[in-house]
């Protein structure tokens, strides 16, 4: 194999790395709660506004 090849082998699985890096830290059970909040905020901010009106 020359450079090029082992350059592209290993940026690949750098990147690779990198995305179930990303996933695994999204996905962690202790961050479900920040994960899912905003979801909820927006959905409660809806039903106070329907209530006023």
């Amino acid at each position: 194999m020359n450079f090029s090849q082992i350059a592209y082998v290993a940026f690949t699985i750098i990147l690779a790395l990198v995305m179930a890096g990303i996933i695994a830290y999204y996905f962690n059970p202790k961050r479900k709660k920040e994960v899912e909040e905003p979801k909820y905020r927006m959905l409660e901010d809806d039903d106070k506004k329907e209530h006023h009106d």
